[in-house]
């Protein structure tokens, strides 16, 4: 498919200074200049694929793979399909590796992938598998996969329900070992302080668990729920240099706005940060970690504007708000940093931006923030998904939705975008 381009138009120089003579200028965030976004690919529907909504993973030679939540393996019963894990060559060119299926296999993949150095693929799906005692007759407690670089897929593990985990949401991690290292929304404790509403119906807390390279599962770690703990973890887990998982929760803790939490090799967790709710944000997302201990992340709603934030907690569990999303023209629902090549951060916003439909931003060492795109929900997509960066600092990402809209997809099945900043 051939590529889209599209350039961010700058405000001219001497309006923005006319502007702030006047005191009209009132944003103190402004978009970058000449940021040039590429669609690499815009997802059709079908057996293409449908909502990507996982990060992305590259390898060496430029090609992009990741997950869509639906399409893939259809049929009259099945019409939206179950998901599929893609291939995107660095040409546009894409390729469905593997289509996923009803049971006994997994289904319905709401992460991304990591891969390791023989180029195999792992991820999870949320339902799907052997487990019985989930969401009804052979819908399935979720699997741990495998995808081979020719496309052959092998579950590794089918969780089985509390107190077994189930349900996993959130990017696997990989140790030097191989060993594969994850959360689960639900299963664990049964308690009734972990009692949620919709997908959150459930009387369990979540887990952390390992799958070695061996094949078993371990549940290293059972959520306990408030007021002591935190309950349902949808972020990935960081590892530090000593062995140790760093993660949130998104709800649960001291005020039930969400944790960060520490979990040692012997499975002693430590909550570093319950989250208030006010200033200090709400609803933490997925973490990095920094030489020294220190974490970083957002928080999809809280702080001064009720839009997000992005937070730093010290190795001692000290938190200091680094920016505050006002819901406007700089975003709104922040998620998903990385670490660039300046020292400052990459990320991106569900919503918000220049015509409501999400941002890629970028926020400095010193906690400024430049929008370096503004998504407009047509053919560049909407919603943003998984940021990463390639080792020229070049930002490839997803979008939910958008892109090409046919009859399968009237606002868009979704994109594959490349933007360099």
């Amino acid at each position: 498919m051939t590529s889209v381009h599209f350039l961010l138009k700058c405000r001219c120089p001497a309006l923005l200074l006319l502007a702030a003579v006047l005191g009209l200028l009132v944003a103190t965030t402004q978009p970058a200049c000449g940021q040039t976004l590429t669609t690499l690919y815009s997802f059709t529907g079908g057996t293409a694929g449908v909502y990507p909504n996982g990060g992305l993973v590259i390898d060496a030679q430029g090609n992009l793979y990741g997950t869509t939540l639906y399409g893939g393996w259809v049929t009259k019963w099945r019409p939206g399909g179950y998901g599929t894990v893609f291939e995107l060559a660095p040409t546009g060119a894409e390729t469905v590796l593997h289509s996923f299926h009803h049971y006994p296999g997994g289904k319905y993949p709401h992460a991304g992938l990591v891969m390791d150095a023989q180029g195999n693929l792992y991820g999870t799906t949320y339902q799907g598998g052997t487990g019985s005692t989930c969401s009804g007759w052979r819908r399935g407690c979720g699997t741990v996969f495998e995808v081979a670089p020719g496309g052959a897929e092998k579950v590794l593990y089918s969780f089985q329900g509390w107190p077994d985990g189930q349900h996993p949401e959130a990017s696997l991690i990989m140790d030097g070992q191989g060993n594969l290292y994850g959360t689960t929304f639900h299963g664990g404790y049964r308690k009734r302080s972990c009692r949620g509403s919709g997908r959150r119906a459930s009387f369990t807390c979540g887990t952390v668990f390992e799958v070695t390279a061996a094949g078993p599962e371990k549940v290293l770690y059972m959520f306990a729920g408030p007021p002591n703990d935190g309950v349902w973890p949808t972020g990935g887990l960081v590892m530090d240099a000593q062995g140790n998982l760093y993660g949130t929760t998104q709800s649960g803790g001291a005020y039930g706005y969400g944790t960060v939490f520490k979990l040692s090799p012997a499975g002693t967790e430590t909550v570093l940060y319950n989250f208030t709710g006010g200033t200090d944000g709400a609803g933490p997302g997925s973490l990095v970690v920094d030489a020294q201990g220190n974490l970083y992340g957002t928080t999809s709603g809280g702080g001064v504007y009720r839009s997000g934030t992005v937070f730093e907690i010290t190795s001692n569990g000290i938190e200091k708000v680094l920016y505050n999303f006002t819901g406007g023209a700089d975003g709104n629902g922040p998620d998903n940093l990385i670490v660039n090549l300046q020292g400052g951060f990459y990320g991106i916003t569900g919503g918000g931006g220049a015509y409501g439909y999400g941002t890629v931003f970028e926020l400095t060492s010193n906690a400024t923030e430049t929008v370096l795109y503004s998504f407009t929900g047509g053919a560049d997509g909407r919603g943003p998904r998984g940021l990463i960066m390639d080792a020229q600092g070049n930002l490839y990402g997803a979008t939910y939705m958008g892109g090409v809209s046919n009859s399968k997809c009237p606002s868009g099945c979704g994109t594959v975008f490349k933007l360099i900043p």
